[in-house]
């Protein structure tokens, strides 16, 4: 099963027309995620945020993700308010006697750029998979993210923020992450 996800990602990474914009580095007490950042221009005007991450943890559970969002401005002359829609394929191995969940998961994100001399934005995106795109032994896939952003640079984010992810296997729930983190989005 993980050679099918890992050759999925690579298939995903190379399918699209993509250049290179940046990493995300995202830090917990217990948690560290890294996600290398492409822009793809298949995807409409504007093209599409395509992100390749890895997810680990300090009870050994670890996670492979491919992450595709659409977002743009809202209608109107509220420019500062963003909406994005998205899919995220994942691959975790869990530290669970032979446990390991594949989803596919429907997102969505809101952020909101505060008008002010501080370029400071609010972000709140939300991904769920249900039991019929989820595979293995597990019923469904809930994550959730808030942060607090700001813009250090033109080219970097600097943000605080809360994420949630949790398996449901049936017998339980699972949790992943259910933690603050600081982080870092560097564009190139």
């Amino acid at each position: 099963m993980f050679k099918k996800i890992t050759g999925l990602l690579f298939v995903s990474i190379i399918s699209f027309n993509a250049q290179a914009t940046g990493v995300d580095l995202r830090l917990a007490d217990k948690t560290a995620e890294f996600v290398y950042l492409t822009e793809s221009s298949t995807f409409g005007y504007g093209g599409a945020d395509v992100g390749i991450g890895f997810f680990y943890n300090e009870a050994d559970d670890f996670m492979f993700s491919a992450t595709v969002m659409v977002s743009g401005h809202s209608a109107g002359n509220n420019r500062p308010l963003q909406f994005g829609a998205g899919a995220k394929l994942l691959y975790a191995s869990l530290d669970v006697p032979d446990e390991s969940v594949s989803a596919l998961a429907l997102g969505g994100q809101i952020r909101y750029l505060i008008p002010a001399g501080v370029p400071v934005a609010l972000l709140a995106e939300a991904y769920f998979a249900p039991e019929i795109v989820t595979f293995s032994n597990a019923d469904g896939v809930t994550e959730y993210r808030f942060a607090v952003e700001l813009e250090v640079t033109p080219s970097a984010r600097a943000y605080v923020g809360f994420r949630h992810i949790e398996m449901d296997l049936g017998a339980g729930d699972y949790e992943l992450d259910d933690d603050a983190h600081i982080g870092v989005r560097i564009e190139f």
